[in-house]
């Protein structure tokens, strides 16, 4: 630029933008971890289940007897549609195959709606919540037992509660790390504790509990009339064939009514029986667990009532059949919260000193000690130096501030407790060169060339002695 202010060139300052969210403080960098793709509960679900369509559906690992469930069903329903439908539709009415559509939908929709839903699984403990609730138990065992002993068990950990009058006891999941909710089991095969739990049905693929058990037992029951609704029309068909052509004939002519006769006549006992059980079981508010063990008794006179009957057979109907479904307790489809890094923050009240801080900032942070300061080469009170008069304030940089109730340093105490030098002379002995032991590996002292070496050494002081002696003579008589 001119002296005159006037039009002369002048460079423009280019600055280049400082970008804060490339760089990284030192402190910052690691804790960054490399981002990975979320994962949903159900891939790490610590349960024996199998999962499809991304968590959406959720059956056991065994689930063999399910797919032969869907065959019987398939087959049956699909041969006596294709071969007995058109000839009864034609002969007696066109409602026949209607109703039986219907049904087979409807069998079909509770099957498929009790095989893949959650039965209402309990999720486990975490760590953190079995830790505490572990402690607690043992600190009841030890209040029991009047003191723990090694290598003793202590009997099935249960807890009671009291649900309309009656006692019913909660009983420890070893698995879980929880105590189970009243009418909650814990499944072998699923290894999960399920929530109002019936059974584990094979035919189904999956527990019967409290999420999925009015589908259960709507299957059993559709089945039921599906079967008897497919068996009574295959009979139909064959009686009406035999009287135009005869028995034999009509064998003949529709043998897919046979096959149909046959699985519908040995699976209609076991189905129907089945229903029935399940309609009485709902009828007194009982599952099935409950009534194999003989927990209670219809009868409310008795000391083991159900707790759980209302009294009235369709008002426990209604609680079973159409009451609020309730949620999932597992989440299987949410994600995972990636754990957050935490700094390593002090332990009872210690403060860590390490290299990752300046020594100004942890002199900053550093709490005063209580203890006395050390005295390097340079601080010690020798003879004829000046005295120490107030607290010592040569510290180097990130060295704790001693505390100001630490007594000032005097030569008295600095020459007397500190320093007792002569005191400690005066009473040490020193061993002469051939008493003093010789190191390991090196020849005995009698060997005549260690002590040729020892006499070399003795000369060499005695010379360094008489050396002294004579300058000290000299100076004395240069001061007189």
């Amino acid at each position: 630029m001119t002296p005159g202010g006037g039009s002369g060139p002048m460079k423009d300052c280019e600055y280049s933008q400082i970008s804060t969210h490339s760089s990284s403080s030192p402190m910052e960098s690691p804790h960054k971890k490399k981002k990975s793709a979320p994962k949903r509960k159900w891939e790490v679900f610590p349960g024996r289940n199998k999962f499809f369509c991304n968590g959406r559906i959720m059956m056991a690992r065994q689930t063999g007897v399910f797919y032969l469930t869907l065959v019987l069903i398939l087959v049956t329903s699909g041969l006596f549609f294709a071969f007995d439908c058109p000839y009864l539709s034609e002969k007696i009415t066109p409602a026949i195959p209607a109703i039986g559509g219907i049904l087979f939908f409807f069998v079909m929709g509770t099957l498929l709606r009790t095989s893949f839903s959650d039965p209402g699984v309990l999720p486990r403990a975490t760590p953190d919540e079995a830790a505490d609730l572990e402690r607690q138990i043992g600190n009841t065992e030890d209040i029991a037992n009047g003191s723990s002993s090694g290598g003793y068990r202590p009997p099935p950990r249960t807890k009671e509660v009291i649900i309309n009058g009656q006692t019913v006891k909660l009983k420890y999941c070893f698995t879980c790390k929880i105590f189970r909710p009243p009418r909650a089991s814990h499944c072998s095969l699923c290894d999960n504790c399920v929530e109002r739990f019936d059974h584990h049905c094979p035919w189904v693929g999956n527990c019967v509990g409290k999420r999925n058990y009015r589908f259960f037992y709507m299957f059993i029951l559709s089945l039921s009339f599906l079967t008897v609704f497919i068996f009574a029309f295959v009979i139909t068909h064959v009686i009406l064939r035999s009287q135009q052509t005869g028995f034999l004939n009509a064998l003949k002519d529709s043998p897919a009514s046979v096959l149909e006769a046959v699985v519908c006549f040995f699976s209609v006992w076991s189905i129907v029986g089945l229903s029935g059980f399940h309609t009485y079981l709902i009828s007194s508010n009982q599952t099935t667990n409950e009534d194999i063990k003989g927990s209670w008794s219809n009868k409310r006179g008795k000391e083991n009532y159900n707790p759980y009957s209302y009294g009235n057979i369709f008002t426990n109907c209604c609680a079973a059949l159409c009451g609020p479904l309730s949620p999932s307790l597992i989440d299987r489809r949410g994600f995972i919260q990636p754990d957050t890094p935490q700094l390593a923050g002090p332990s009872n009240g210690i403060t860590m000193y390490g290299a990752t801080q300046s020594q100004s900032n942890m002199a900053a942070a550093t709490p005063l000690l209580q203890s006395e300061p050390s005295i390097t080469s340079e601080e010690l009170p020798l003879p004829g130096k000046t005295t120490l008069s107030g607290p010592c304030a040569t510290l180097t940089l990130g060295q704790p501030t001693p505390p100001s109730s630490m007594p000032n340093l005097t030569s008295d105490t600095g020459l007397t407790d500190m320093m007792p030098l002569k005191e400690e002379h005066e009473g040490h002995q020193f061993l002469t060169p051939e008493e003093a032991p010789s190191p390991p590996g090196m020849l005995p002292s009698g060997s005549p060339i260690t002590h040729s070496h020892t006499m070399h050494v003795l000369s060499l002081a005695s010379q360094d002695s008489l050396h002294e002696d004579s300058v000290r003579g000299l100076v004395k008589l240069s001061s007189v």
